[in-house]
């Protein structure tokens, strides 16, 4: 038996997967999402894969999986499974420098640091408080337009320098 099948058949996987992107944020990768948390093959041609959603209730998690099994099948792969693992939780921190950088360069402002929780989380009806930077011109000098911009994950600023909107990526 060759031994090196089974590295380049993961290999293979690994490459599929990193193509799909997030149908919310298409200029990055699960991977650069942080929401692909593993790639597995099982035999010759079964693929598994976890995925942590980025809240519970997201409802990109549906086209995730169908665009993981498209691009996994599509790479020769007869059998796919898609698993949704909750633990750990998603966080913005999970986001890669490279992902970051693309969602700065889309136009959407990436999140910060994700704030720290232990214990209890207080219930607060005040806006979030966020130091967010303008993708466009780099200023501080930014506003809060709406706590709820394009998707559920995203707030809605503008900045007083340059005056253009944009999205700002939650953190989480």
């Amino acid at each position: 038996m060759n031994l090196l099948a089974p590295r380049r058949q993961l290999a293979r996987a690994r490459e599929a997967v990193e193509r799909v992107t997030d149908p919310e944020l298409p200029m990055l990768t699960l991977a650069d999402l942080g929401v692909l948390r593993g790639v597995d093959v099982v035999g010759d041609s079964h693929v598994v894969v976890d995925i942590t959603p980025t809240y519970s209730g997201c409802p990109a998690m549906a086209a995730m999986r169908d665009d993981l099994v498209r691009e996994l099948t599509g790479a020769g792969f007869d059998r796919v499974e898609v698993r949704v693992s909750l633990h750990p939780a998603w966080t913005t921190d999970w986001i890669t420098p490279a992902g970051r950088a693309a969602l700065a360069a889309a136009g959407i402002s990436p999140p910060g640091p994700a704030p720290s929780t232990h214990g209890p989380i207080p219930l607060t009806l005040l806006p979030t408080a966020r130091q967010v930077r303008c993708p466009r011109c780099d200023s501080s000098a930014t506003e809060l337009v709406s706590e709820f911009g394009s998707t559920s994950c995203k707030a809605h600023y503008r900045c007083t320098s340059c005056l253009e909107p944009f999205d700002h990526v939650k953190e989480i």
